[in-house]
């Protein structure tokens, strides 16, 4: 089925068993000096496991300042060269290939991470992420950098490392160097395009010297930035052909920096489309005869192999296709497409864990960062186990108990399973998000776990069930605020309206600023109503969101002309419409329906009943009110360990 993606392709000496590639991402899973732990290892290995035919490490400090993050690999001195051999040692019982990535991270980095000193950078330019103002580097420091890169590529080779890729992308030092917009020198390294671009060229010989004639070597590099006044593709171009001249065995085309008020930056979220960053890689194919790797929410395997086969690329990033689905091509390649468990592009633990500076999670794969840890042998004993609550949670941990050999039987109260988080997937870009669904419910059946649709677990149902656990997975109920008129015909719940059990009407004003409130208004603003209102009590809406999709969020309100109101609160409904309160004012704002996106709370009324019957174990908003990735995590462990 797809005969590109799963042939071989060579990267300088290096062949590839087929074109899909891991590539670097933080994982925050090694030790603060920098050496490999054994979760970092089987973090790993389970790509390998699955079949990627590469695998690029997490970017490698070149030296003990040049961290953007605390938990990140470095190989820029001895002792830290074991636990990386340990590492690849590690990935070569299979038949994958492990490329090291290097970099410097510039003023991508602060005082907390990279040994207590302020960021660096080409010019005195505050990074917009980390917010610290980097100084200045001078001529000698630029050049004992430089030498800083030779010593590390050194040791990859030591490392047993099948090849090593300079990060010259997203905003790091080397990016920096490189960009009109971040690069304000006026000697040797800044000014015209060769000074810009010495930097870079300047590395890749120091690494080519250090790693000799026939050790593959490929750079990172940031075709366009989409930011104010940044390096665009037409620049770009010349850089690609240059690349290739100054040694190059492959590119590996990426787009964005970090800090861009949007999630255009170098991790896409749902509001990207897919493949989106794919013609930059299509355009330098035209430029170089080196290999060129593709990256940007390539999600589906004919994405991938339509990529191959129509030339636009030679390998295709996955990154958090990877995350998602370790197994992807392995999967992929013995006809299980139906198995994929896909990336929704939520960035709510691949990208949150950066900044959190925790290690890496993920929303659809519970058992991410989790790898040592988790054990799939069946249960040495076989228990019955009832689940209240078809969500995320109570799915999740039905896979668990069912993944280790227990009768699972799973009660849920309506007619559907998935929860709250069906309501997901409709508002705008958010379509994806249902896949997640739809591969639970495909994993239950084929688990055969027991499902009891339309009927609510009770402790009756308990008693004569005789189970050895019950997993409380109850979820969270709407908050109801106390109000005049609250009760009244013209006030509807988000989630009904998400789910198209009402319609409210041409005019409509939503209560309650969060991701389910903002998300719903922008739902009800692309049916082009008349008017939409979106008002919230806090200064700012949507502060639980990752801030570029925040930003994109705000940017879509926009557009479809939502009137956003913060600082005010819902006082009450009359048939007119609401009341809302600004400073103790009072006034009316006339519309058809108010549609309540207040919040939620955990509903939980079973776990008193069960106290003297079973074992039980409360699990996802049912303990508290949060985000689906708690729930997924905390219902797949219990389930585990049921």
């Amino acid at each position: 089925m797809f005969p590109h993606l799963f042939s071989p392709l060579k990267i300088g000496t290096c062949e590839i068993p087929n074109r899909l590639v891991v590539p670097a991402m933080v994982a925050n899973l090694n030790n603060r000096e920098g050496t490999a732990t054994d979760r970092y290892i089987a973090y790993h290995e389970e790509k390998a496991k699955g079949g990627w035919g590469l695998i690029i490490t997490e970017n490698y400090a070149v030296n003990e300042h040049a961290m953007g993050y605390p938990y990140i690999g470095g190989l820029y001195k001895e002792e830290q060269i074991p636990s990386h051999k340990k590492l690849t040692d590690t990935i070569h019982r299979y038949d994958s290939k492990i490329f090291c990535q290097i970099y410097h991270a510039g003023r991508q980095s602060n005082h907390c991470v990279n040994g207590n000193v302020q960021p660096v950078g080409p010019s005195p330019l505050i990074c917009p992420w980390n917010k610290e103002l980097p100084r200045e580097l001078t001529v000698e420091e630029i050049k004992q950098i430089v030498k800083d890169f030779g010593i590390t590529a050194r040791n990859v080779v030591k490392a047993g490392f099948d090849g090593v890729e300079i990060h010259a992308a997203h905003g790091y030092l080397i990016h920096t160097f490189l960009s009109a917009s971040t690069n304000k020198r006026i000697d040797e390294y800044g000014g015209n395009y060769d000074n810009r671009t010495r930097l870079l060229r300047e590395v890749m010989a120091e690494v080519r010297q250090a790693v000799g004639p026939d050790f593959p070597v490929q750079v990172r590099l940031s075709g366009a930035e989409y930011s104010e006044g940044g390096r665009t593709m037409f620049e770009s171009r010349q850089i690609i052909r240059d690349l290739e001249q100054w040694g190059a065995d492959a590119i590996h085309l990426t787009f964005g920096l970090y800090g861009i008020r949007s999630s255009l930056c170098s991790v896409s979220s749902f509001f990207q489309s897919r493949g989106w960053n794919v013609h930059l890689a299509e355009e330098a194919k035209t430029l170089v005869k080196i290999p060129v790797i593709t990256v940007g929410k390539i999600q589906e395997p004919t994405m991938a192999e339509d990529i191959i086969a129509s030339g636009k690329a030679d390998f295709v990033a996955m990154g958090r296709g990877s995350l998602a689905d370790p197994h992807f091509p392995n999967k992929v390649k013995n006809g299980q497409v139906q198995e994929v468990r896909q990336c929704i592009a939520c960035l709510q633990g691949c990208t949150a864990s950066t900044y959190q500076q925790v290690p890496i999670y993920c929303l659809v794969n519970p058992e991410l960062g989790y790898e040592i840890e988790t054990d799939y042998a069946q249960a040495p004993v076989t228990k019955k186990v009832f689940i209240a609550g078809g969500g995320v949670a109570g799915m999740e941990a039905a896979r668990g108990a069912a993944s280790k050999g227990h009768e699972v039987h799973l009660f849920e109260a309506a007619d559907s399973l998935g929860g709250q988080f069906i309501a997901a997937g409709y508002p705008p870009y958010k379509g994806d998000f249902l896949s997640y669904l739809a591969w639970l419910n495909r994993q239950l059946k084929k688990l055969k776990v027991t499902l009891h649709m339309n009927t609510a677990l009770t402790a009756d149902i308990v008693k004569a069930g005789k189970p050895d656990k019950v997993i409380v997975a109850t979820g969270a109920k709407p908050i109801i605020p106390n109000l005049p008129g609250i009760d009244g015909p013209n006030v509807v719940l988000a989630e009904d309206v998400l789910r198209g059990r009402v319609d409210p009407g041409l005019n409509v004003l939503v209560a309650g600023g969060g991701m389910i409130g903002s998300e719903t208004a922008a739902y009800l603003s692309i049916q082009c109503r008349e008017k939409v209102a979106l008002v919230e009590m806090q200064p700012e809406i949507g502060l639980e969101m990752e801030g570029g999709i925040r930003d994109d969020l705000k940017d879509l309100l926009r557009k479809q002309f939502v009137e956003v109101v913060t600082q005010v609160r819902l006082a009450g409904i009359t048939e007119q419409g609401a009341l809302i309160e600004k400073g103790g004012c009072v006034t009316l704002h006339p519309c058809d329906t108010v549609v309540l996106a207040i919040g939620t709370r955990a509903y939980n009324p079973l776990q008193a009943e069960l106290k003297d019957l079973c074992e039980v174990v409360v699990v996802g908003d049912a303990v508290k009110a949060r985000k689906a990735i708690e729930a997924s995590r905390e219902g797949f462990v219990a389930g585990m360990n049921a």
